[in-house]
């Protein structure tokens, strides 16, 4: 089995944030930002991780912010450590290939959603009330359908615990209505960009969500970017309308544990070495597919 980082060791360094699955280290100027190979699941962490995950989903964030980049601003200011200063170097084998140098913005405090199809939590409560996020959708949509325009379902931001689905109106009075919009609509360009490329590759983006910060004045994109763990991606050419859709993420992970007697509460079960290995398969499938 190869090595598995679930937490990094740096002592020396001021932790400003350890989330479900990134260790975040305050540089006073910028933050280094560390994605390990924890992975999470019905908001807990579990106790064995996927060992190179947090390469892959860097190695994703950077194809993405070097796409967006040409049109929205970002927070990344390198991934290459020998850029880094003198004193990381010696942690070196923590942060090759799984880190990001980027500057220290003030988060935005909203997740921002971008549903382009109707599925998942979307579908159970557009069955029961006939909307999504409280968005009333026109009647007769099926399963997995492609929505007549992307939607844009903000939520509130829980490092532990549930996020919460929030309206546009609500998001408005965390951040202010100008910021608001200007997330609102960035959220909807860059999905709607990033849609179209992936639909290139033979992958239908299905919803994804962003972070946003606030930088010398600018609202920049921050935080990981459309990568399995953020975002739903489904195989274009076994796509089918009415029913559930086999996504590149974390759905085989869920599927085991909903096989195990848990009630979804910490502490986690183990994932079987299978769930791991076939989990990094399909990680290392939608990215091979989307950045070859």
């Amino acid at each position: 089995m190869r090595d598995c980082l679930l937490q990094t060791d740096m002592p020396d360094l001021k932790l400003f944030r350890r989330g479900k699955v990134r260790d975040v280290y305050d540089l006073d100027d910028s933050l280094l930002i560390v994605t390990t190979d924890r992975v999470s699941a019905f908001d807990c962490v579990l106790p064995n991780g996927l060992p190179g995950k947090g390469k892959l989903l860097t190695a994703i964030s950077l194809f993405w912010f070097e796409f967006i980049g040409k049109h929205f601003p970002h927070h990344l200011i390198s991934a290459n450590v020998e850029e880094y200063p003198e004193y990381l170097q010696k942690y070196k084998n923590q942060l090759e290939g799984r880190s990001m140098l980027v500057k220290k913005a003030r988060l935005l405090e909203v997740e921002c959603i971008v549903r382009g199809y109707i599925t998942g939590s979307g579908w159970k409560e557009y069955c029961r009330d006939g909307s999504v996020c409280n968005i009333p959708l026109p009647e007769g949509l099926q399963k997995s359908q492609k929505l007549e325009a992307p939607l844009f379902t903000p939520s509130t931001k829980a490092d532990v615990g549930h996020d919460e689905n929030i309206s546009f109106e609500e998001s408005a009075k965390i951040v202010g209505l100008d910021k608001a919009e200007k997330i609102k609509e960035a959220s909807l360009f860059i999905y709607q960009e990033a849609a179209k490329y992936a639909l290139s590759r033979g992958i239908i983006l299905c919803d994804t969500k962003f972070e946003f910060g606030e930088y010398e004045g600018e609202i920049i994109l921050i935080d990981e970017v459309l990568t399995p763990d953020s975002s739903r991606f489904w195989d274009k050419e076994k796509y089918v309308i009415g029913q559930e859709n086999d996504s590149f993420d974390k759905q085989i992970v869920r599927n085991y544990l909903d096989s195990l007697d848990w009630n979804k509460t910490d502490p986690a079960p183990p994932l079987s070495e299978d769930t791991v290995q076939k989990t990094l398969d399909r990680y290392e499938e939608i990215i091979d597919r989307l950045m070859s």
